[in-house]
């Protein structure tokens, strides 16, 4: 039996999702919108565009979640979207109803499923997740960290005038203004890539990467990312559903790792069948420790502002 895969929120990100699952064939999809015949119609065209690509996934759309029943992975893009001079933390409260209600009606129809939330702001929206579903930390994880590193990755490689495939970047934090994209740990063919720019360089990589979403956000003028978001769920995804022990970084809900706890904060991990296998820790300098700490307090602002959510049930 193949897997399933539910997306919740069938816009711009959630169905651009739904095509980078059902074209590397990983699971079934179910896409599940408010909007009467958006993600029907959305789902079948996915589904007639199958054949050219040789896939024999199902693509499914609904207005209900009964065809999620059962589903391995729930995927919660579901929001309001930036608009541009909005900030993450605009979006709090309109957000936070959105994803509490879609976590309630998914986990009763999915009680063993894993919850990778993507809605903004992220870091927040997970803490709703969490209290809502009352699952265990391994199966609620935030995609963010995967998606600034991409951004990274593709600045630097822009920088040097390399190839993407030779680039490895690391960002720790928030899914925000305070990430932690970390220069040390992140090389061009295993070379720091500390030893290859110069600072101010670095500097201007680092602010770019931070404002990587807005900087989108303010060339469309009306939407956000949605491509490279889409595609950093997928890499989720196929650790997960392929038990890859893959590490990447997410939002996970921490118990003590990097001195902190009981907030999501952006981390390595490593992801498999059972979601989180393990948040792997690695030596900060004062300097990061600190950034990464000044992350933790905004990510913290916006969970203590946070509306109580009914529990699913």
């Amino acid at each position: 039996m193949r897997k399933k895969v539910s997306i919740v929120g069938a816009g711009n990100v959630g169905a651009t999702t739904a095509h980078w699952l059902a074209s590397k064939g990983l699971a079934d999809v179910v896409l599940v919108d408010v909007i009467e015949g958006i993600p029907q119609g959305k789902a079948l065209d996915l589904q007639e565009a199958l054949p050219v690509e040789g896939v024999d996934v199902r693509v499914l759309g609904a207005n209900d979640y009964s065809p999620t029943a059962g589903s391995d992975i729930v995927v919660i893009t579901a929001g309001f979207p930036r608009k541009p001079g909005m900030s993450r933390d605009d979006l709090l409260k309109a957000n936070a109803e959105i994803v509490g209600d879609a976590t309630r009606n998914a986990v009763k129809l999915s009680p063993n499923a894993i919850l990778i939330i993507v809605t903004n702001p992220l870091d927040a929206m997970c803490e709703v997740a969490r209290r809502t579903s009352g699952f265990p930390r391994e199966r609620v994880l935030g995609m963010a960290g995967v998606l600034d590193s991409a951004r990274f990755c593709t600045f630097i490689a822009e920088e040097l005038n390399v190839s993407v495939d030779n680039v490895h970047a690391f960002v720790l934090g928030g899914h925000g203004d305070q990430m932690v994209p970390l220069p040390r740990y992140s090389t061009v063919a295993g070379v720091p890539i500390t030893e290859l720019l110069d600072e101010a360089t670095i500097e201007r990589l680092v602010k770019r990467t931070a404002n990587g979403g807005a900087e989108i956000v303010n060339l469309l003028k009306a939407g956000s990312a949605y491509y490279a978001p889409a595609r950093s769920i997928a890499e989720m995804v196929d650790a997960i559903l392929n038990d890859r022990h893959k590490v990447l970084p997410c939002a996970v809900y921490l118990q003590g790792e990097y001195g902190l706890r009981d907030l999501f904060i952006g981390v390595p991990a490593k992801l498999g069948a059972g979601g989180l296998e393990k948040v792997i820790q690695i030596k900060l300098t004062a300097d990061e420790q600190a950034a990464l700490a000044k992350s933790a307090d905004a990510v913290k602002a916006l969970v203590d502002a946070l509306p109580q959510p009914a529990a699913a049930g």
